[in-house]
């Protein structure tokens, strides 16, 4: 990825406009699942480049100060994520953790709050068990470009006692650019391509065998959950306005 930190610039555009053909290109011929997983490796690698000379982050195992905020998804990652915890039930199970009850709970509690509301609420993510992210392999792009560079900082920001946290530019940068070319290729394919309140859309998920089969032909099952209606026409516009 070019050295460029702006999103604006052209090293950035340029940037988009790769990875959206690259998308393209695996949505085509391997899947969504396939394309999910493009989006985060290169989401590992990209950052690493872009966060050589930066002091270092500050997240880690045991921190999560960061997960009483709304997290919002794509719909790959939604059924990813569903699949993923219906397959580790049974091993969480046996050591008496069900994260869908939990993701159940959370849901009944926060549905319809705004980002605002959601954080004031200082509810722990459904995901979260002492400390531990149980879904870290799984979760969504909006989780990984969250990072921040003072861990106090963080703690002091969940308890209301400061505003401002050092979160890494690059992070961010690489999320936001990877998810707008995630989602302007799905355009492209024809399938549903907003972004969803996680808990939410994985209830939604989880409730409809066939939701996925659905989407995958042209569907949105998850639409109830969609946080980004009022953004979507200025969304395919930009995305349009960017030369393939």
């Amino acid at each position: 990825m070019p050295e460029q930190t702006s999103p604006d610039d052209h090293g950035a555009e340029a940037f988009f406009r790769q990875q959206r053909g690259a998308f393209e290109h695996t949505l085509a011929t391997a899947g969504p699942e396939a394309a999910l997983l493009q989006a985060w490796d290169s989401f590992d690698g990209n950052v690493a480049i872009q966060c050589e000379g930066q002091p270092p982050v500050a997240c880690g195992k045991g921190c999560a100060s960061c997960c009483e905020l709304r997290v919002t998804a794509l719909a790959p990652e939604v059924f990813v994520l569903a699949n993923y915890l219906r397959a580790t039930a049974p091993t969480l199970a046996s050591h008496g953790i069900n994260l869908i009850s939990a993701v159940r709970e959370t849901d009944a509690a926060t549905r319809g709050q705004d980002e605002t509301a959601r954080v004031a609420m200082h509810r722990r993510s459904a995901f979260v068990v002492k400390g531990v992210c149980l879904i870290h392999r799984a979760r969504p792009l909006a989780c990984r470009g969250h990072a921040s560079h003072d861990r106090r900082a963080c703690v002091d920001a969940a308890a209301g006692r400061v505003s401002e946290v050092p979160f890494s530019g690059p992070h961010q940068m690489v999320r936001m650019l990877l998810q707008s070319a995630l989602q302007a290729a799905l355009r492209q394919q024809g399938l549903a391509w907003g972004a969803y309140e996680l808990n939410h859309a994985l209830v939604l998920a989880l409730d409809a065998p066939d939701a996925q089969v659905a989407w995958l032909q042209g569907a949105d099952p998850l639409a109830e959950a969609a946080v980004d209606l009022d953004q979507r026409e200025a969304m395919a516009a930009g995305f349009d306005g960017i030369p393939r």
